[in-house]
């Protein structure tokens, strides 16, 4: 069984967000997948703080940020999986509001994006545990995928 984290600044509260990140979750079944939430605080500085010292050792680091690269789902896919079968832990960091503090990028292995556009951070959750899901389902030869 694979490990994925995702270190998120903030909360989600009840609602849709909420069922989607549990949905997908619960369909993941090689690359299981843990959410670990952080308060906002008044400045990125500390929240990347909290975010960096929560890292699980060995983590293979990507962290979301409207600066990021774009990638494709086939190369994500593949970057997961490459990173997974060499053992090491897979750790997504998402920023708040205020996005993430330079220390964050600049620990990051790969900082990408979900496009030019800006999403919430709370919806940014459910993007990415569709998209590890997807990764899975495209490592699996599994349909879910089309192209």
């Amino acid at each position: 069984m694979a490990a994925v984290t995702i270190l998120a600044v903030g909360r989600l509260k009840r609602g849709p967000e909420t069922e989607l990140v549990s949905r997908y979750q619960t369909r993941l079944k090689r690359l299981k997948t843990s959410l670990r939430e952080f308060p906002e605080r008044q400045s990125k500085s500390r929240e990347g703080v909290d975010l960096l010292a929560a890292l699980p050792g060995n983590s293979f680091v990507i962290a979301l940020d409207e600066h990021g690269d774009d990638m494709a789902s086939a190369e994500f896919a593949s970057l997961l999986g490459d990173r997974l079968d060499q053992g090491q832990v897979l750790s997504f960091i998402i920023g708040g509001s205020d996005g993430l503090a330079d220390e964050v990028r600049q620990r990051a292995d790969r900082v990408i994006r979900f496009g030019r556009l800006t999403w919430p951070h709370q919806l940014v959750r459910g993007l990415l545990m569709e998209q590890i899901y997807r990764a899975e389902t495209i490592l699996l030869g599994h349909p879910y995928h089309r192209v």
